[in-house]
């Protein structure tokens, strides 16, 4: 949606230096590809060489942000916290794509559905018995909502995603294409030569404001409910085992597994690739770093690194001392064979 220049600045709540803020701004772009009608933003110096041959016509920087070279049609927009003004904006440039209020006539609904007001559901969606959504859901193409389900306000389900039965959603969730939530979680009992399924009769319980990435899969709880914390954030393709508890505000990375039966503590951080062993506790703001492997607890606030985890500090001087390891077993051998020479000599 194109705006006026002066228009962006005072949405965002920029000041404008330079430039013209009569230009018409069209959309936003990265620093190293912006041209003339876009916006862009620089908040990290290392990006700083890219300013000078810009043409872009905008750019959203901090206060006191040192930057040269600046060519004279480029207009900064100075804010305090250009990351979140630069969002703003794009959000206003590039809105998401909305849908008639409408039930497509492909959908199937079956028996004693609640329907809030102002819905869409795609063609080909599946809503089952006894289900609930809220005012202003989005139900996508393709996507399988089971029986007793209840979708809070404002969620939006995308194509071919699966929600099992008895799941609860709250408000202001996403769950992207391919997501499976409320599938029987991984238990089995070892008896008489052969793997013997526990039941999964459990749920799973989404709370507001969260966002879960495509082909991601959280289990339902053998009885109880694996739960997901206010505001959590979950990339594509992460795996959540039965009865966890992932609090609020987390974030979890693509391809992060989380074994059955975790505490993952509000603020925590699980970046791509991490692995967490069963019946473990991540503590509040932990960061878990990316490719590493949790077999034990780890304390609020830390951060852990490698396989197996351990402080971050520590794991990177083992790091640091395994790069030597070549060089060092070079001069062990060439200790060896002075030894054996003073020993022939002796």
């Amino acid at each position: 949606m194109p705006i006026i220049l002066k228009e962006l600045a005072n949405f965002c709540n920029a000041r404008i230096e330079g430039g013209d803020p009569s230009a018409t701004i069209q959309s936003a772009a990265e620093i190293t590809s912006a041209h003339q009608g876009q916006v862009t933003q620089l908040t990290n110096s290392r990006y700083s060489q890219y300013i000078k041959d810009s043409t872009a016509s905008a750019c959203f920087i901090a206060e006191g942000f040192g930057i040269e070279n600046v060519p004279e049609g480029i207009a900064l927009l100075v804010c305090p916290d250009p990351e979140l003004s630069f969002i703003k904006a794009v959000e206003l440039l590039h809105p998401t794509r909305t849908y008639d209020r409408q039930i497509a006539p492909q959908a199937v609904l079956e028996d004693n559905v609640t329907l809030g007001i102002e819905l869409y559901i795609g063609p080909y969606a599946v809503i089952g018995k006894d289900s609930s959504l809220g005012d202003g859901c989005e139900i996508h193409a393709g996507a399988y909502i089971g029986n007793n389900v209840k979708i809070g306000k404002n969620s939006r389900i995308y194509p071919y995603a699966v929600i099992y039965d008895d799941v609860i959603v709250g408000d202001n969730v996403i769950i992207h294409s391919g997501a499976i939530i409320g599938a029987d979680g991984f238990g089995y009992k070892f008896r008489n030569n052969q793997h013997i399924k526990v039941p999964q009769v459990g749920n799973v319980v989404i709370e507001d404001n969260v966002e879960i990435g495509a082909n991601t899969c959280i289990d339902r709880g053998a009885l109880g409910s694996t739960s997901i914390g206010e505001g959590s954030k979950i990339d594509n393709l992460v795996q959540i085992g039965h009865n966890n508890k992932v609090g609020k505000h987390v974030i979890m990375c693509g391809l992060t597994g989380v074994s059955g039966s975790c505490n993952i503590e509000d603020y925590a951080i699980l970046a791509g690739s991490s692995g967490i062993a069963d019946h473990v506790t991540i503590g509040s703001g932990a960061v878990i770093m990316a490719r590493s492997g949790v077999a034990g607890d780890v304390k609020p606030g830390t951060q852990v690194f490698g396989s197996p985890a351990k402080d971050k500090k520590t794991a990177y001087k083992e790091q640091i001392a395994i790069s030597k390891l070549p060089e060092l077993l070079k001069r062990v051998k060439m200790l060896e064979e002075k030894i054996q020479i003073l020993e022939k000599d002796s």
